[in-house]
């Protein structure tokens, strides 16, 4: 593995059967992900529709799921081969609703002295504020602010700061953020987005920010990867994928991009119609798009298209080829 590369999803493959334990019937919810994050800091962003394997991908890289085939390789290793406690300090979770991370019937601040005890640094006391004091300041929060009270005594956008805190509390390389900000309304999207900037330049931390909204993807992007059943149709500099889109799904997404800032659009409306439900979109034989793509071609209904290079973006589509 070449040493400045962090991640490296390499053909990486999920497939789940459908129906009883003995069914032939499968689906393929991830399908030969291919891409790399290398080691300076960025914002990574995963963008697809709802059913696209956003989640899959996010799971994989948790270490929830193992892949059906292909590696996952992190800072050189097999992902899979890192002891757990090792692990959880490298690669964090944040999760899409604050309200559904913590207990009502429990204090804040216990969650911090749980993740202390088992995970902070073995030189780090536990009855000591300091470490816990760095990473609530972090995401603009006090001890003050959480001591004592329970999660209904915050808003979600300070739920959902301080469920970014927990995470820091181990310095992870890594932050896996699946749909943070689709829970809250606009204006606090916008301030944990920049917070995850934030967090990217002074903290050094990588952000997979995994989103159906093109619009925050817009927003907060370094590098950018768009999904569809499975496959990764698109990945590339944000700048170039957005601006000057490939695949004509990366097209149809992109004119359905609302102001980021207009509270009359404050969800994207749905990219195109959803079209052919059930397998053959998800079959390994033809391209993600054929059904739904006014530029097919003959060979999109009988073999998925290769990625193809073109100006320093990776695309699956014949029409590069």
């Amino acid at each position: 593995m070449v040493s400045n590369v962090l991640l490296h999803f390499e053909g990486v493959h999920k497939t789940f059967r459908l129906g009883h334990l003995f069914s032939t019937n499968k689906i393929h919810a991830v399908w030969d992900a291919n891409f790399k994050i290398e080691s300076d800091p960025i914002v990574f962003t995963l963008v697809g529709e709802s059913g696209s394997g956003k989640t899959t991908i996010a799971n994989l890289l948790l270490r929830i799921i193992k892949p059906t085939k292909g590696t996952i390789w992190f800072m050189g290793r097999n992902i899979e081969s890192y002891p757990r406690s090792e692990f959880i300090k490298q690669i964090q979770p944040v999760f899409q609703d604050p309200f559904e991370t913590f207990n009502p019937l429990k204090k804040l601040e216990g969650y911090f002295q749980i993740m202390l005890k088992k995970i902070a640094n073995s030189g780090k006391k536990v009855g000591n504020y300091s470490l816990l004091e760095e990473s609530l300041g972090s995401v603009g929060l006090t001890v003050e602010d959480i001591k004592g009270r329970y999660p209904h005594e915050l808003s979600g956008g300070q739920l959902q700061r301080l469920s970014i805190a927990r995470s820091l509390l181990v310095n992870p390389k890594i932050l896996v953020a699946d749909e943070p900000v689709s829970m809250l309304d606009v204006s606090l999207r916008i301030s944990i987005l920049n917070l995850f900037r934030k967090l990217r330049d002074e903290r050094l931390l990588h952000v997979f920010y995994i989103t159906h909204d093109l619009a925050t993807a817009y927003y907060i992007s370094d590098y950018i990867a768009v999904i569809l059943k499975g496959s990764i149709v698109e990945s590339g500099p944000a700048d170039k994928v957005l601006t000057s889109p490939l695949h004509p799904y990366t097209k149809l997404l992109k004119e359905s991009v609302p102001d980021l800032l207009d509270t009359a659009r404050q969800k994207m409306p749905g990219p195109v119609s959803r079209g052919v439900e059930s397998s053959p979109e998800y079959s390994e034989d033809l391209c993600k798009f054929v059904f739904r793509c006014s530029h097919k071609k003959g060979i999109c209904e009988k073999e998925a298209p290769p990625n193809i290079t073109a100006d320093g973006v990776a695309v699956r589509c014949w029409l590069y080829q």
